[in-house]
């Protein structure tokens, strides 16, 4: 029997699009608005997101860390916030979508991964952040639903990624029911309702 978290490879091409919807959303004076990930800016996030999907394809190829080493440090943003996002964005998609090309395990800076729980990390970073960035930026704070119910089953699996660094906040109280207001508490996140 297939359990949603099986293989999400193929949502991952459609929320990389949904995040960069949201970055060429934010106005102008938005980028140095606070965030609900602790003392990042909208900016900051999306230099977050930047890093992680300029990886991915290195990833996906199979390089461990020590082969990329350094190439992303630093400022990936420059002047041009919404260039840089569509840079990193288009080469991840790229690899995403190529899912016959991918090594059967990943490196990533906790170790070894099965490349499907590699995707299924990028989705719960892509979905939360999506938010997040919504958030920041004042923009609508309606995340994708099949996206919702995948990054929630895999949070409430107690994922490693979830004991480790510290990844999120301290989960909060919903009042339940709603699957996208679930998640954002389990991430220590309140929904404005």
């Amino acid at each position: 029997m297939s359990s949603p978290l099986d293989d999400v490879r193929g949502l991952v091409p459609a929320a990389i699009d949904r995040f960069g919807a949201r970055v060429h959303a934010v106005a102008p004076d938005a980028w140095a608005a606070p965030t609900p990930c602790a003392q990042w800016s909208v900016r900051d996030l999306v230099a977050h997101m930047c890093f992680e999907h300029r990886w991915a394809p290195h990833v996906l190829a199979g390089e461990s860390m020590t082969e990329v080493g350094d190439t992303y440090d630093g400022d990936l943003l420059g002047d041009d916030p919404v260039g840089a996002w569509d840079a990193a964005a288009v080469r991840s998609r790229a690899a995403f979508v190529a899912t016959g090309s991918h090594a059967a395990r990943v490196h990533v800076s906790f170790g070894w991964l099965d490349v499907e729980e590699y995707a299924v990390q990028m989705l719960v970073d892509l979905t939360v952040h999506e938010w997040d960035l919504a958030r920041g930026a004042g923009l609508d704070e309606h995340l994708d639903p099949a996206c919702v119910a995948v990054t929630l089953a895999y949070i409430r699996s107690d994922p490693i990624m979830l004991t480790g660094p510290g990844l999120f906040a301290a989960a909060v109280r919903t009042p339940g029911g709603d699957p996208q207001d679930d998640l954002l508490g389990l991430v220590g996140r309140r929904a404005a309702r």
